[in-house]
């Protein structure tokens, strides 16, 4: 069983590498695809463009460690506090007046909202369980790109998820006031 310390140790060891911390289990993430990558990249600025000026909260990408509070059990058993999980979203937003000022470490929060963003080589339901796990610890909005349905999908807890298509507009207003993105704007342009 591995913790935060041994996972902060490793990183500093090896930088390059992205990792995450799952019941004790470190997870080496590999590279991404450049669609996928790209995808998270536009969604990072259109949020950013959005969500700085209007000095709404914070928005990062996938490097950006979450340490997670413990889920609550039938038995109220919960992990010893050493052993908690550290997770990244692909990208995430915080509202300001829950993370007033920036930290030169991992957070200690639940983001507002996240979102998985599907690479070539991801199954959907690891995705999809990442997600409900967010939302179960006090997420908002847990969003799942695939790019190769061209979909995006909506998650609240306890609600059936929504998912939209190229024309559908993704709207946040318990989030993100006034802010609207057409689904197909997050796809990668052709270039002639």
């Amino acid at each position: 069983m591995f913790t935060i310390s041994d996972l902060e140790q490793l990183q500093a060891e090896h930088p390059e590498w992205q990792m995450e911390l799952v019941d004790g289990d470190i997870l080496i993430m590999g590279p991404s695809d450049y669609i996928s990558e790209e995808i998270g990249a536009e969604l990072i600025r259109l949020l950013g463009n959005w969500v700085r000026p209007r000095k709404l909260g914070r928005v990062t990408g996938s490097s950006a460690g979450f340490i997670l509070p413990q889920l609550e059990t039938e038995n109220d058993n919960k992990i010893e506090p050493e052993k908690r999980n550290l997770r990244a979203p692909d990208v995430s937003f915080v509202r300001a007046e829950r993370l007033k000022i920036s930290q030169r470490d991992f957070v200690e929060l639940v983001p507002d909202l996240i979102v998985e963003i599907k690479s070539k080589s991801d199954k959907i339901k690891p995705l999809e369980e990442k997600i409900q796990l967010f939302l179960q610890l006090g997420c908002v909005v847990g969003i799942l790109i695939d790019p190769d349905k061209l979909t995006l999908t909506v998650y609240r807890l306890n609600q059936e998820p929504i998912i939209l298509k190229n024309n559908d507009q993704l709207t946040l207003p318990d989030l993100l006031p006034g802010w609207e993105l057409t689904v197909s704007e997050l796809w990668p342009p052709v270039f002639e």
